[in-house]
């Protein structure tokens, strides 16, 4: 039987809007709390709806907010932190994700111990770049930090940004002992989105191709393996 999941919406200090995505059955305790961003377009939170009901339906809340400033990053971290308890999520076993332009931005937070983050997850991102959190490009500023549990889903077949941008983190942090697990689907940029581009709409919508669907379930997965800490049967561990 399919898991009940709600949608509630509401708004940081900065006047964004966040979906709140929860199991509608979820009992007294507190769920661990899952922040996830999505990439560059201005506010296009609706396009991680897929994956963040999946990710609820597992037993976590899911916060995905609206961002088109590098301010409002951060501006949602504070508000999850903060809010996380009204909506039955426990703060202090946050993960962060991102996609897209939002991968880079959430995995650089793992240089920051003191937001002590359960994992970081970043999803078809690229990691070379100043990361729109920090400043500083995860790949050569995370292995100087204090290691956090990274997980990485990148698409094969993407072709807006190469999976050797994933390959390339998940490389250099095993070679520097941190816990990291990569997953690559075969699907596109879109794809691990449970989604497809719509070139008559200019945006993702969602899509029951098979490739879509083994890219969604990809990061459905890295989601719950970071913040419920089983994961699905037959995937790999972190290394």
């Amino acid at each position: 039987m399919e898991t009940e999941v709600t949608r509630t919406t509401t708004r940081t200090a900065l006047g964004k809007a966040v979906d709140v995505h929860r199991p509608a059955r979820s009992g007294r305790a507190p769920l661990p709390a899952v922040l996830f961003w999505h990439g560059i377009g201005a506010d296009e939170r609706e396009i991680l709806r897929p994956v963040a009901k999946a990710a609820a339906a597992g037993g976590t809340v899911v916060f995905t907010p609206d961002w088109s400033a590098p301010e409002h990053l951060l501006d949602s971290l504070d508000f999850v932190r903060r809010e996380a308890p009204r909506h039955g999520a426990d703060p202090d076993r946050l993960v962060v994700a991102g996609w897209s332009a939002g991968a880079g931005a959430a995995v650089a937070l793992a240089t920051r111990p003191d937001l002590r983050l359960k994992a970081v997850i970043g999803i078809a991102g690229r990691y070379d770049l100043p990361a729109r959190t920090t400043g500083a490009p995860p790949l050569t500023a995370l292995p100087a930090s204090t290691p956090v549990p990274v997980h990485l889903v990148h698409g094969t077949n993407d072709t807006a940004v190469d999976a050797a941008h994933s390959r390339a983190l998940a490389s250099t942090l095993t070679t520097h002992g941190w816990p990291v697990r990569l997953s690559e689907p075969p699907s596109d940029h879109a794809g691990v989105l449970f989604g497809a581009y719509d070139e008559g709409l200019g945006r993702i919508v969602p899509s029951t191709t098979e490739p879509a669907r083994r890219g969604g379930e990809a990061t459905t997965e890295a989601i719950l393996m970071a913040a419920v800490g089983e994961p699905a049967q037959g995937a790999p561990p972190l290394t």
